[in-house]
């Protein structure tokens, strides 16, 4: 039976040894398992030639993007991120001795590694923001985990009791774009939501508190006061816990900075940068139970379901959940570092 692909030297080296000790073409074929085309055909090119080895690789097609193209593409595709497919065969060929067809530039852009992805979404960071982001990087740079595991992490977070997921596609004829069966609904502001408080560190999770309307400064210290020291000093008995919180309006209030420093010998307030919730973990547990909440089998249908369905699920969220995402800030901070 004849061998699929292209004989390697060694292969071929066995050929010619074979036959050169005297086997015949069918003695060859049995011993080796090759046809006897293809014996006669290596031993042939020995023979003429004194060639061992194959030449396969310089058949084809020559690559119309060598080094040089590929070079060129990465400069114009760090030029502009967004560009399509399109743009990007466009200005290649522009001034360019050989044109490239878009399959030839989707085909190198994958050789080279590049492809195309969804785009992370971060907070729009102004100069200063960025400055005083770095600032607290450079400051917790040598911060260990030990050190982050005396960080108590807090955050509101607001639940929509209708999630819009914009990424969901379905099969459909074109005439068939009002088709029920092809259409999502909608509700104005996600059927409205349910907001919630929680804190946590790396040895417990904290009470999850349910705030009813806007989180405004005395509604904050009432939280600070009933949930944030009672924690605290549970957690910390000694005085070395660092509680952090962002910054928030109602987190910068002075009724609640008087109340801070009137109890700055039990815990301390961590400076946080601002517009940075990719800093914090507790972010990452919000997604979890967001995640929680999707898959369950029976979907909340109102806001007093999707409340219990919240704290349901935030009390029953593992130890490695949370622990881990502590664990992974000097990551963070060398990612800051890094960025600058």
């Amino acid at each position: 039976m004849g061998k699929k692909g292209d004989l390697s030297d060694f292969e071929r080296g066995m050929i010619v040894g074979a036959r050169r000790a005297g086997l015949s073409i069918s003695e060859t074929a049995d011993l080796l398992g090759f046809s006897r085309t293809t014996l006669s055909r290596v031993y042939r090119e020995w023979s003429e030639k004194e060639k061992t080895s194959s030449e396969r690789q310089f058949c084809g097609r020559k690559c119309l993007v060598d080094a040089r193209g590929q070079r060129r593409m990465a400069r114009l595709v760090r030029a502009d991120r967004r560009a399509t497919v399109t743009q990007i065969t466009t200005r290649y060929n522009q001034g360019g001795q050989k044109s490239i067809s878009e399959r030839t530039v989707c085909r190198t852009l994958r050789q080279m590694g590049y492809s195309s992805r969804r785009p992370h979404r971060v907070p729009l960071l102004s100069a200063k923001n960025r400055k005083l982001r770095l600032q607290f990087a450079q400051a917790h740079r040598n911060w260990t985990i030990e050190d982050w595991k005396n960080v108590a992490w807090s955050d509101e977070s607001r639940f929509l009791l209708r999630h819009s997921d914009g990424r969901v596609r379905i099969w459909r004829l074109q005439h068939e774009s009002m088709d029920p069966s092809c259409l999502v609904s909608t509700v104005q502001a996600g059927g409205g939501g349910v907001m919630v408080w929680g804190i946590f560190s790396w040895h417990s999770l904290g009470p999850l508190v349910p705030i009813e309307h806007r989180c405004n400064a005395t509604a904050y210290l009432s939280i600070v006061a009933d949930h944030v020291h009672p924690f605290m000093t549970t957690m910390y008995p000694t005085s070395d816990g660092y509680f952090q919180q962002d910054n928030a309006p109602c987190h910068k209030a002075g009724i609640i900075s008087d109340w801070f420093l009137e109890h700055d010998n039990e815990f301390t307030v961590l400076k946080w940068p601002p517009q940075s919730p990719d800093l914090n973990p507790i972010e990452h547990l919000w997604d979890v139970v967001e995640r929680e909440i999707r898959i369950m089998d029976v979907q909340p249908t109102n806001l007093r379901q999707l409340c219990d369905a919240i704290m349901s699920i935030w009390t029953k969220l593992p130890e490695e959940c949370f622990q881990h995402l502590v664990e992974y800030m000097p990551r963070r901070i060398e990612a800051v570092l890094k960025a600058k």
